[in-house]
């Protein structure tokens, strides 16, 4: 299949994911513009929009909540729902579910807008993160299954972003942003200028899933020049120790990085940790 008709097969079963909506005057609306303008074009409100785009695999919580879902995905879903609630030409509310909930709008108007490009997904949701809503703003970004979310959580990763809006790109550039996202953290965590926003990238690189996260996390534990830094890294490396696998992965990192004869403390401090928490962890599982 030729790759232009993948994409029009992709972009036609999004427009019909189209969730259940009830108590609502609901209007189904072909986008064109940008996202801002189709709220324009609907009035102060109060009214909800709704769009779907791919999201990245695995599962990420129960996205439904207390709405409910008449279908579970058991690998996960494949796309997520943007719904944003207006009033007074604001943004009064922004959520992020699943095409597969149901929802009840209150009887107010609901429209569903089809074909929403991801990359203007992603730049509306990144005007929202200065706003009232910066977390679930930065959340949905993550969740988008295009390239132009990782180039949005590096923008909102750079040092002229607030300490809050730095801390909540770094977990999201570990949690579900694989190679690309350890690269970012690996460059924030030499050259942020925040000791908070530094150990958040520690953490950020122990719940990623790619061994280069994990190798990161071993560097900072025996070379970082903060000795704080280098404290939350052997923590962390703890934590994950406690899995069988994240034992291999951590024991050959430790194994094949050449070091130099003075940084053998560190590495000692770095096997010593692994071998202790792999201890526990059978004797738990025993």
């Amino acid at each position: 299949m030729k790759i232009p008709s993948l994409l029009i097969l992709i972009e036609a079963c999004l427009s019909a994911q189209q969730p259940q909506v009830q108590n609502a005057k609901l209007e189904t609306r072909a986008f064109s513009g940008t996202i801002q303008a189709e709220f324009a074009r609907s009035g102060a409100g109060p009214f909800w929009a709704a769009w779907s785009e791919p999201e990245i695999p695995g599962r990420h919580g129960d996205s439904c909540g207390s709405e409910g879902t008449s279908l579970v995905r058991l690998e996960g879903p494949t796309a997520l729902l943007v719904l944003v609630r207006m009033e007074n030409s604001q943004v009064d509310q922004l959520r992020v579910s699943s095409p597969d909930c149901r929802f009840d709008a209150g009887g107010l108007p609901f429209i569903w807008l089809n074909s929403v490009p991801a990359a203007e997904s992603v730049a509306w949701l990144k005007t929202q993160v200065p706003g009232p809503h910066p977390d679930r703003a930065i959340s949905a970004i993550a969740l988008h299954a295009d390239p132009s979310a990782d180039r949005a959580l590096e923008d909102l990763a750079a040092p002229d972003q607030t300490e809050q809006v730095r801390e909540k790109a770094a977990f999201w550039l570990g949690n579900s942003r694989g190679a690309h996202g350890v690269d970012v953290l690996k460059r924030m965590l030499a050259n942020d200028p925040s000791p908070k926003v530094r150990e958040q990238v520690v953490f950020a690189l122990s719940q990623s899933k790619e061994p280069a996260g994990m190798a990161a996390l071993i560097d900072a534990a025996r070379n970082d020049k903060d000795a704080k830094i280098r404290s939350r890294a052997l923590f962390w490396i703890a934590q994950k120790a406690a899995s069988k696998q994240a034992q291999k992965v951590i024991g050959k990192a430790v194994r094949d990085e050449p070091r130099p004869r003075r940084k053998r403390t560190s590495r000692v401090r770095v096997e010593a940790v692994t071998r202790k928490s792999g201890r526990a962890a059978a004797d738990r599982s025993g």
